[in-house]
């Protein structure tokens, strides 16, 4: 069975996805962030159906402790953060621990 992909965040950033085709999508609008954005984490967790998870790097500020803990320590669904500039985390090594291979791998 086929992993999906679920994207958690305001309703501008999971637009995008969802044009892209994406059908699992948590919208948190920016003013419930520090309420709301726990409980989305937690529900796509919870999904079996899941196997990577989309966030903006600045919403992980918004988590507290044990939903942060836990998203960032999974292994299935993976954890890839978008956006956050320079100090992001880095892009080919969150897609290389999702799916285990390094597509950039050059050949010598």
């Amino acid at each position: 069975m086929s992993k999906e992909i679920a994207v958690i965040g305001s309703p501008e950033f999971t637009t995008g996805f969802r044009l892209a085709g994406v059908r699992k999508c948590e919208n948190v609008p920016d003013d419930e962030k520090d309420e709301s954005l726990d409980d989305a984490v937690e529900r796509v967790l919870d999904d079996e159906d899941i196997g990577i998870i989309v966030m903006h790097d600045d919403d992980m500020d918004h988590l507290s402790r044990g939903p942060r803990n836990a998203v960032e320590n999974s292994v299935e669904p993976t954890l890839v953060t978008l956006g956050g500039g320079a100090g992001s985390g880095d892009l080919r090594g969150q897609i290389k621990r999702a799916i285990g291979i390094d597509l950039m791998e050059e050949d010598d």
